[in-house]
């Protein structure tokens, strides 16, 4: 493989806010429920597989302020609207329609609004502000995360071709939380069953990644982490000690215990 096509690299999408409006609720596990949006998405675009957009949940009878864009960004109405980050799971701008996955079971404004949603409510939709393009040319994939990465494992999984291999390792509630993925590439999946135990430990996920990965080339891996915040920084120091390439490696913090919003690219 040539240099050139290990390269990521970053795109910028113009800003835009919509208002959209749910078409259909369905549940894909118990702690995964998937919302279809119909609206204003006939330039939608969403490039990376792990793009995230603003959405700002919409209580009935209540009436959502979104944000303008000003030169400078976004300009928000006071008080701010609550708002979080998500992956755009599917979208068809043909058809108009946006489908986002939430996992739920941990509380928070975005889970209480899927939880209520029907169709006709509404959702506040912002971005992509940009897309991180990953190549798909690495012969190994290697996916981690807990189930609020599995949309976008999902999509990249999709993404593959027959000729690559993906390892997903994922941390789930108990066999009957396992997300379906499917994919042309040569898949194995690894999963680790908290069994009631607590969100947001390192332990299961890091036991499973220093096994499954152990005899996986180095270089002709790219290494996908995401989850909280604390156990995707701990896992990436795991890989990078395993001898894999930082530079062929992404780790994001999706959400952080004990604190509310969070979202972090993870770095040295």
């Amino acid at each position: 493989m040539t240099d050139a096509l290990r390269i990521a690299r970053r795109v910028r999408h113009p800003l835009k806010f919509r208002l959209l409006e749910v078409v259909e609720v369905s549940d894909l596990t118990p702690s995964l429920k998937r919302v279809v949006l119909t609206g204003d998405l006939e330039d939608f675009v969403s490039l990376g597989f792990d793009d995230h957009v603003k959405i700002f949940p919409v209580r009935e009878g209540e009436t959502l302020a979104l944000p303008t864009v000003g030169p400078d960004g976004p300009v928000f109405a006071e008080p701010r609207p609550v708002m979080r980050d998500y992956t755009p799971r599917l979208w068809d701008t043909a058809a108009k329609t946006l489908t986002v996955d939430f996992a739920v079971g941990h509380g928070g404004p975005a889970t209480d609004w899927v939880m209520t949603a029907r169709p006709g409510s509404k959702l506040g939709v912002g971005g992509p502000r940009g897309s991180f393009i990953v190549p798909t040319a690495f012969p190994h994939h290697v996916l981690i995360g807990d189930e609020t990465a599995v949309p976008a494992i999902s999509r990249r999984l999709e993404e593959l071709s027959g000729g690559s291999k993906a390892l997903v390792i994922v941390e789930v509630e108990d066999e009957a939380s396992a997300p379906p993925l499917n994919s042309a590439a040569d898949l194995t999946v690894v999963r680790v069953d908290r069994k009631g135990g607590p969100r947001g430990r390192v332990e299961g996920l890091q036991a499973a990644a220093e096994t499954a990965l152990a005899d996986l080339p180095r270089d002709d891996a790219y290494v996908w982490i995401a989850g909280e915040s604390q156990v995707a920084r701990t896992l990436r120091g795991v890989v990078v000690a395993m001898g894999f390439d930082p530079k062929a490696l992404k780790a994001a913090g999706y959400w952080r215990a004990g604190a509310v919003g969070a979202h972090e690219v993870i770095e040295d």
